[in-house]
């Protein structure tokens, strides 16, 4: 029997430009096109390189460059990006990098409601979407905004050449969770659910094929297609259970983001599949697989990423914490969240064991 449909399905306004080279030919223009004169061009100290170059293609229309962007969003860090866009006299900000530095731009962007072009080096596909994140004694909090939403992304291929392997593949698996929650989100669509699948079997396609050469354009390009569908539905959809544990676990614990939603994802996902099995199934066949958190898990540790919570430096003593604060948010999620489970889906990817969990 088949469901009937229902839905709400929101699209907002923001511009794409996917092309090898895009980041230096194709930013200005971007500008232009937006009436923008005086652009405050951020990133963080290891994208400098790169986000110089963007900043010579500006010419005239670059204010300055700010290079203090800084992983989580410390509010500190965020307080001098936007000094130094009043200082520049900016009317608008380019983040070239990652998600630490669309993340600075974002956080700019709500401060001052400066429109923000995101020029993406990796896959974390925070460009496509209006959430913001910012940690403040210890604890990270997000929102969501539409001023803080890129008026324009421009995807080149050719920034994520330099993207070390194990960074790579880290950050693809990141964006591949933000499909996976997005077709168990209570806001999901059959749109969504396309993009999502495209989504999860273009990135776990491409990413072996980046570590067996890390010099592919292709791949590397096949990547960032992928990223950007998986960023498309974190930017429409409510996360649920799998980014909350790791926000609690970069915000409180300083844990790397990407490596973090690496080792977490099969869990979560193994954690919510008896009450989403729908939404595991898709991931199943994006994955062509049978298991699909198994897959994950393998995918992951076949190219080298690290599989466990204490290979992050996470402490044993800091699951209960960790546990307590994820249970204790308010958040949509396809299975209840109670101070055990979490628990129980923490100390797993904290030992690294196969991801099983009874069903629901």
């Amino acid at each position: 029997m088949k469901h009937r449909l229902d839905f709400s399905y929101e699209s907002r306004p923001v511009r794409v430009v996917f092309r090898p080279g895009a980041a230096t030919t194709a930013t200005a223009g971007e500008a232009a096109a937006l009436g923008l004169r005086r652009l405050l061009v951020v990133c963080g100290s290891h994208g400098a390189q790169t986000a110089r170059a963007v900043a010579d293609s500006l010419g005239p229309a670059c204010a300055g460059l700010h290079d203090g962007a800084r992983m989580h969003v410390p509010v500190e860090v965020a307080d001098r990006g936007v000094e130094a866009a009043r200082a520049a006299g900016a009317d608008g900000c380019v983040a070239v990098g990652g998600g630490s530095s669309i993340g600075l731009g974002k956080a700019i962007a709500l401060r001052t409601g400066l429109p923000l072009i995101a020029v993406p080096s990796t896959y974390s596909g925070s460009e496509m979407t209006p959430v913001w994140g910012l940690t403040e004694h210890g604890a990270k909090r997000t929102g969501r905004d539409p001023v803080v939403l890129p008026r324009s992304v421009v995807y080149d291929p050719e920034l994520t050449l330099s993207l070390p392997v194990p960074l790579s593949v880290t950050s693809g698996v990141n964006a591949i969770a933000h499909a996976v929650e997005a077709l168990y989100a209570p806001d999901t669509s059959p749109l969504i659910a396309l993009m999502a699948q495209e989504g999860v079997r273009a990135m776990a396609g491409a990413l072996p094929e980046v570590a067996a050469d890390p010099d592919s354009l292709e791949a590397r390009g096949r990547a960032l297609y992928g990223a950007w569908l998986c960023g498309s539905c974190l930017g429409a959809t409510t996360m649920g259970l799998h980014h909350k544990l790791c926000h609690v676990l970069g915000g409180t614990f300083g844990l790397p983001h990407a490596e973090t939603h690496t080792v977490v994802l099969p869990y979560a996902l193994a954690y919510n599949a008896s009450a989403a099995p729908d939404a595991a199934a898709a991931v199943a066949r994006a994955l062509d697989t049978d298991d699909a958190p198994h897959a994950l898990r393998e995918l992951a540790g076949r190219l080298g990423a690290p599989r466990s919570l204490a290979e992050l430096g996470l402490k044993e003593g800091d699951l209960a914490v960790a546990a307590a604060q994820t249970a204790g948010q308010a958040y949509a999620n396809p299975r209840e969240v109670t101070a055990d489970g979490a628990l129980a889906v923490l100390r797993a990817a904290y030992e690294g064991a196969a991801p099983v969990f009874p069903a629901a």
